[in-house]
């Protein structure tokens, strides 16, 4: 017993260090945590006050004025639902599972890329799905009855982009998951991929084609950031001729120096090969050091 209670007291404390450190992703699930906990007591204040909702769906005043709506004459009149939406959950267990998926890919997105990139992918990405609901409601018939009264809200697409970031810049990196065993990042994100598509003529039309607009947010961006990350270290290996002979060094021949370039060359690719699965802290110091070494030559 004595064990059991060390170990809750235990993690809870690792949780709550983690949550106030500072670090992007405790920031973002706090931010969500603050949002949650208005509305949760604007919906105390209104059952106490036995207040009815004044507006067309069943809507506190705080989550009406934060989540999206699809009609553009209300868009207009409260643009910045755009931005908020990706910060309102309309239960519990919606601000829950949202929480702990953002826990899980931002702590994956950390292990390759900063914690701007994070924030970038997190906002951008939200805002692409938000578009996407917004564009899709006034364009496919289906939902020209419903529009007035339709509000995308959660941070859900943002959370997608953020997963889909790092599975298009690592794609082969691979995780160990409960019942599937080890999986890569890009099958696990083409398996969301299929959820939402065939889910879209179920339930929450809108969650999913927002999520899907997130989603391509973040392969685009994660897809960016590769290109630019080969781009360079391309240069950075780029070797610069030599002005001066160096008369400490014995002299090599022209198929000793290519034969030594073609292993160097093989390791870079190794270790670019590692850095894809594991991210850039897989690297032992040697391969780091190897890293930079071949980076200023």
């Amino acid at each position: 017993m004595f064990y059991r209670n060390y170990n809750q007291r235990r993690g809870l404390s690792r949780f709550f260090s983690f949550l106030f450190s500072g670090n992007v992703v405790s920031c973002l699930i706090l931010i969500n945590l603050f949002v949650y906990f208005i509305s949760i007591l604007n919906n105390l204040y209104d059952y106490l006050f036995n207040i009815k909702s004044a507006f067309q769906i069943n809507l506190n005043a705080i989550t009406f004025h934060l989540a999206l709506t699809a009609d553009l004459t209300q868009l207009a009149a409260r643009p910045w639902t755009l931005l908020t939406s990706m910060f309102v959950h309309a239960s519990f267990w919606h601000f829950l599972l949202n929480m702990l998926m953002l826990y899980f890919s931002g702590i994956i997105f950390l292990t390759a890329l900063n914690k701007q990139k994070l924030w970038f992918a997190y906002i951008f990405g939200g805002l692409i799905g938000s578009i996407a609901f917004v564009l899709a409601y006034n364009y496919f018939p289906v939902f020209e009855n419903i529009i007035d009264i339709s509000y995308a809200l959660g941070a859900s697409a943002a959370i997608m982009a953020v997963l889909f970031t790092i599975a298009a810049y690592s794609p082969n990196m691979s995780l160990r998951l409960l019942f599937f065993g080890q999986l890569q990042l890009k099958y696990l994100a083409l398996i969301f991929v299929l959820i939402d598509l065939l889910s879209m003529t179920t339930s929450n039309q809108g969650g999913h084609i927002a999520h899907l607009g997130g989603a391509l947010f973040g392969v685009s961006y994660g897809l960016l950031l590769r290109s630019k990350f080969k781009m360079r270290l391309g240069f950075s290996l780029k070797r610069k001729p030599r002005m001066k002979a160096k008369y400490n060094r014995t002299p090599i021949s022209d198929e000793e120096y290519l034969n030594r370039r073609a292993d160097d060359n093989k390791r870079i690719d190794a270790i670019l090969d590692k850095i894809s699965k594991g991210g850039y802290n897989s690297l032992s110091k040697e391969e780091k050091d190897f890293l930079f070494n071949q980076g200023k030559k």
